[in-house]
């Protein structure tokens, strides 16, 4: 049985997305627990990505792989007022969707020209299915066609107005906004994923949201294929996101 009195929030996210920074915000709130990609060793054990993920062994060796059982815990834990699960969206691969029903569903996504060559940074040549954009709007029309409420986040709006737009994001979360989800201190948290030292160098050296700026370099010729791959699925999600 779930508690409606829970507040159980869910980003569903692609990577490189500032995913992270909304974690270590909601992680200021003193009514709040983050967790930080519950899905991810359930994802490595049932895809390829397991060859390619730094860290992929040391993830499947300490954390849960059966994902109906990380979906239990989602459901169950109670610790707290409010639950924050940072999730990426390509970690559900088949899972069962109904248990979103009992989730505050939040779709983040950000520009590919400024994902991409982040992203392959780590992951030298990503596909589609490791970037999220078309996963997200089979979600939306999941979430549509099931009556489950969703909300879309585009990390520049983010940056642009980080108070503006949480402020919208609580609201639609149904808890109180707190100005403490602003700012932290540059730190690790305990919460973090084991891979975090792959991924997380600028957000532990961080104190809040990062000021955007556009990116300056030229874009990697390799990755123009998907990109144009990316830019259509992207242009339907930011015309939903919050500004």
């Amino acid at each position: 049985m779930v508690s409606n009195s829970i507040k159980r929030i869910s980003l569903w996210s692609g990577p490189r997305n500032i995913s992270t920074a909304l974690m270590y915000s909601f992680a200021q709130r003193n009514d709040t627990k983050v967790f930080d990609e519950p899905l991810y060793a359930y994802y490595l054990k049932n895809s390829n990505a397991k060859d390619y993920h730094p860290g992929a062994e040391t993830i499947l060796k300490t954390m849960e792989n059966d994902g109906d059982e990380v979906v239990k815990m989602m459901l169950n834990y109670s610790e707290q007022p409010v639950l924050f699960f940072k999730n990426m969206t390509h970690h559900l691969l088949d899972l069962d969707r109904r248990f979103m029903k009992s989730l505050y569903n939040v779709i983040l996504t950000r520009d590919p020209r400024e994902m991409l060559p982040s992203f392959a940074k780590v992951i030298k040549q990503p596909t589609m299915m490791d970037v999220g954009y078309k996963l997200h709007l089979d979600l939306i029309q999941y979430f549509e066609k099931n009556d489950i409420n969703y909300v879309v986040l585009d990390a520049k709006n983010v940056l642009l107005n980080p108070e503006g737009v949480l402020k919208q994001l609580c609201e639609h979360s149904d808890i109180p906004f707190n100005n403490a989800m602003l700012a932290w201190q540059p730190q690790k948290l305990e919460e973090d994923g084991v891979w975090a030292k792959y991924w997380y160098d600028n957000v532990h050296k961080s104190s809040k949201f990062s000021t955007y700026k556009p990116k300056a370099d030229p874009f990697p010729k390799h990755l123009i294929p998907l990109l144009n791959e990316c830019l259509p699925y992207y242009n339907q999600l930011s015309q939903l996101a919050l500004s």
